[in-house]
């Protein structure tokens, strides 16, 4: 677990530039917080340790190791990017800013965006990929395999971008829409957990050519990897929903501030408070 180390070309280039990219935007933008600098870098580093070390070593080999990419992928590695705010920098700091912005406002970009889509790129990828031929294709082609791998993220991150609202997203649903997606993802974990736990073997003849005499058997593996699926998947989605909470708690924060402003001069200008609200002032007019 230790030793065991590899190269992942296409993984080193894709962190290299994309963090190489963040920093320069990052020093263009004053006073833009550390924090979330911190965050994007510790996605990139995720994929890095995905890739290169032990997980990446033993990704064809055991069932559970590629498992526990599924779930970092999708549910981790995003998270952070998101929480990195990138899209914020790419529109503080791009030639083609105004365009994005109007992408961002059009109708394609509000059906994309729309809760059902959202939920269906959070859910369905570990299903395609368990219950499907492509499971097997990604173990025996690298292309394929990081394919999916940046599918993986790309899901992820259009969820996590969506719900946490961190940067501009083309609507505005409530917070409470997300608790339900996460929810749904919770049935769903479990639903493909009992699937690969009590159903046949996945790539059997891939991994028994294989002819491994180490670790768990196939059976065992599977299992494990299940479990991953299912209770690992959970684990990975509970600092989301702390973040979700947070960003809920500050929105409502805000909301009440701007009430109170609003009554505030409502009130210098002399009068009731309802005298001034353009509905209720014809009906509540002084005679």
């Amino acid at each position: 677990m230790f030793g065991a180390w590899t190269l992942d070309v296409p993984a080193v280039v894709f962190v290299l530039v994309l963090g190489a990219c963040y920093l320069f935007a990052a020093r263009r933008v004053p006073g833009w917080p550390r924090g979330r600098t911190v965050a994007f870098l510790g996605g990139l580093a995720t994929i890095l340790l995905l890739t290169c070390s032990f997980l990446g070593v033993y990704d064809d080999v055991l069932f559970w190791v590629r498992a526990v990419q599924v779930v970092a992928l999708l549910m981790v590695t995003p998270l952070l990017l998101a929480l990195g705010a990138p899209l914020t920098l790419v529109l503080a700091t791009a030639p083609f800013a105004d365009r994005l912005r109007a992408l961002g406002r059009g109708v394609v970009a509000r059906t994309l965006t729309f809760p059902l889509v959202i939920t269906v790129l959070l859910i369905v990828p570990p299903f395609l990929i368990y219950l499907t031929p492509l499971y097997e294709l990604t173990l025996r082609h690298s292309a394929i395999d990081e394919i999916v791998r940046f599918g993986l993220v790309c899901c992820g991150f259009g969820y996590f971008w969506t719900r946490l609202r961190l940067d501009p997203t083309p609507r505005e649903d409530h917070h409470l829409v997300s608790f339900a997606i996460s929810f749904a993802e919770v049935v769903v974990d479990a639903a493909l957990g009992l699937v690969l736990w009590l159903g046949p073997l996945r790539a059997a003849d891939y991994y028994h050519a294989l002819a491994r005499a180490w670790g768990p058997d196939l059976r065992t593996d599977q299992v494990v990897g299940a479990g991953i699926l299912w209770i690992g998947g959970d684990l990975a989605g509970l600092p989301f929903v702390g973040a979700l909470f947070t960003r809920w708690m500050r929105d409502d924060d805000r909301q009440a501030e701007q009430i109170d402003r609003e009554l505030d001069e409502q009130e210098d200008t002399g009068g009731l408070w309802w005298e001034n609200d353009p509905q209720l002032a014809q009906r509540f007019k002084r005679k």
